[in-house]
């Protein structure tokens, strides 16, 4: 079973959830946004996937630097208290599989967690493919700067 804590207006998201779809999959889709967040859950998504309150936390396009979470030596305690009353604060995709779980930011991320691929070429909206014509992850192009 694959499990995607999804935000659709996201298109980082969207791309992970085609691509798992394309693979075949049914995946379970969870509208953070929508249901919010358990203190329980997130500390047990944030605990598998390797993360902390401050490496999941969104900074851009949230209300982070209003409430004042960008500031140093702001607590994990005090992130995560905001991230539950405020559930956008929490980067996304967040992606669960039998191989283990992942923010999947870039997209292509998404495929270290699926035993199957979509068939290539498979490309996000953008048009950047990820899987070549073989079949293969196709070579990720350098970042500017």
């Amino acid at each position: 079973m694959i499990v995607i804590h999804h935000n659709p207006a996201c298109a980082t998201s969207r791309n992970v959830l085609r691509t798992i779809e394309a693979a075949g999959y049914t995946p379970v889709v969870i509208d953070y946004l929508e249901q919010g967040w358990t203190r329980p859950q997130l500390l047990a998504l944030f605990a598998a996937a390797g993360l902390t309150p401050r490496s999941a936390l969104r900074e851009t396009k949230s209300p982070a630097a209003e409430l004042g979470l960008l500031e140093p030596g702001i607590s994990d305690a005090r992130i995560l208290e905001a991230m539950l009353e405020h559930p956008v604060l929490v980067n996304r995709p967040i992606v669960c599989s039998q191989k283990g779980v992942r923010l999947c930011r870039p997209s292509e991320t998404v495929l270290d967690l699926l035993e199957r691929w979509p068939e290539g070429p498979f490309a996000k909206e953008d048009g950047e493919v990820i899987i070549d014509a073989a079949g293969q992850r196709a070579a990720t192009p350098p970042h500017p700067g």
